[in-house]
């Protein structure tokens, strides 16, 4: 297969599983997970029930108060920090008719309000916890209740829910919790990204080149999710990582919500600006080589991997709803107008380079309808609970300039490294 035609198939391939990951409408899902714990039922009731001290297994929980002068409603404490950094806070609304004795205890949960997110994320969620008398042993079932935009979403609380029944079992079994099992381990991203690797390694042909093509993209997504990175750790977010998705990419998680817009496109932005950095390097690298008589072997991997990191960092660049360069120019341009007329510019420059490059007329249309229809993508808004801080000028034409910049860079390691392979 042409690499051309191993890129135009792997990025169709990337959007059909985008609309699955981000935007499919699953409609209202209950996600059911059951264990047999081997301890009775009324010891496991009392570790889970609602006034419990669940900060004693509960892997997120660190304290739960009852809402004084407010029957049937408790405040959850939660590890992860809100955007001021302190715990998230949310109010559950515990329904008590729901709890039954005898041969099972049960309750139902629904979230009121939440210190980090607005109330309309959680309209129609709900929580069920229900035990059940199982010999000497109890049937201990969890169940979250939502409706679900987009594969991920689900996925995610898919993993939450197994990892609280995880803990609380191995709480009432006596047994040390392990993190090796979960996603997140640098065991298992270091498998998933190997992994990774080798789904790409076909697309671009099962020989050494294809191989190496399929190398350096990975390596260019690690780029770019470790400026993210940097850059939330910059703005004090503890914890924040990497999770990567076979054939999808990475994913670079904060520790806590935005708490300006300066910060959301910053953090946006320092993808493709710490990818940006090395371009003037790898010139410089590929004009040395040029000039050994014994190293002209370098010269191709240098100038793939130029293509490969300017390629991918001006995809993400392109003023999309889901992508790093539509996140920051909403940020920064307040009028919708102004808005407008940056994302054709935008645009064009990027039509540009693919023009300067060789692309045919008919690719880049192409392209333009592939990303026209992937900014048609909706997901479920994810509003915070209060507004962020606005960005001031100085803040706008910073960050504005560097997204000219990383924009210029890009398109120039693309264009060098075309004339020059």
């Amino acid at each position: 297969m042409a690499t051309y035609q191993a890129a135009l198939f792997l990025l169709a391939v990337n959007l059909g599983l985008l609309w699955l990951m981000m935007a499919a409408p699953l409609g209202v899902r209950t996600i059911r997970v059951t264990r047999i714990v081997k301890a009775g039922a009324e010891t496991v009731w009392n570790s889970i029930r609602p006034t419990a001290d669940l900060s004693a297994w509960h892997p997120s929980v660190i304290g739960v108060t009852p809402v004084e002068g407010v029957p049937g409603r408790l405040e959850f404490s939660y590890r992860h920090p809100d955007r001021h950094g302190n715990p998230t806070r949310r109010i559950v609304a515990v329904d008590r008719t729901a709890m039954t004795a005898g041969s099972h205890f049960s309750c139902d949960l629904r979230i009121v309000e939440d210190s980090a997110l607005d109330r309309s994320f959680w309209d129609g969620y709900s929580e069920r916890r229900i035990v059940e008398r199982d010999g000497a042993r109890s049937r201990v079932t969890f169940e979250m209740t939502d409706d679900y935009r987009g594969l991920a979403a689900y996925l995610f609380r898919l993993h939450l829910i197994r990892r609280e029944i995880t803990a609380l079992k191995d709480h009432l079994e006596q047994r040390p919790a392990s993190r090796a099992t979960h996603l997140e381990h640098p065991l298992w991203q270091t498998v998933i990204i190997v992994l990774s690797t080798l789904l790409l390694w076909p697309f671009f042909g099962l020989n050494k080149a294809g191989l190496m093509i399929s190398t350096f993209l990975t390596l260019v997504i690690i780029l770019h999710e470790l400026g993210h990175m940097i850059a939330y750790r910059t703005f004090g977010h503890p914890s924040a990582r990497m999770i990567f998705v076979p054939l999808l990419g990475g994913i670079a998680i904060g520790g806590r919500p935005y708490h300006s817009r300066f910060e959301v496109a910053t953090c946006a932005l320092m993808g493709a600006g710490i990818s940006a950095l090395l371009v003037p390097i790898l010139i410089a690298a590929h004009q040395s080589v040029t000039s050994v008589a014994d190293t002209h072997d370098f010269n191709g991997p240098i100038l793939v991997f130029m293509i490969i990191l300017g390629a991918f960092n001006l995809l993400n660049l392109l003023p999309t709803y889901r992508f790093d360069g539509g996140q920051v120019l909403r940020q920064v341009f307040e009028s919708g107008t102004l808005l407008a007329v940056a994302t054709f510019g935008v645009t064009g420059a990027i039509l540009w380079t693919g023009w300067r490059i060789g692309l045919s007329p008919v690719m880049l249309m192409g392209g333009l309808a592939v990303f026209t229809l992937l900014s048609l993508i909706k997901t479920k808004t994810v509003k915070p609970s209060a507004e962020l801080i606005p960005m001031s000028p100085a803040e706008r034409l910073m960050t504005g300039f560097g997204y000219y910049a990383a924009l210029s860079m890009h398109a120039y390691a693309l264009i060098y490294a075309c004339q020059n392979l």
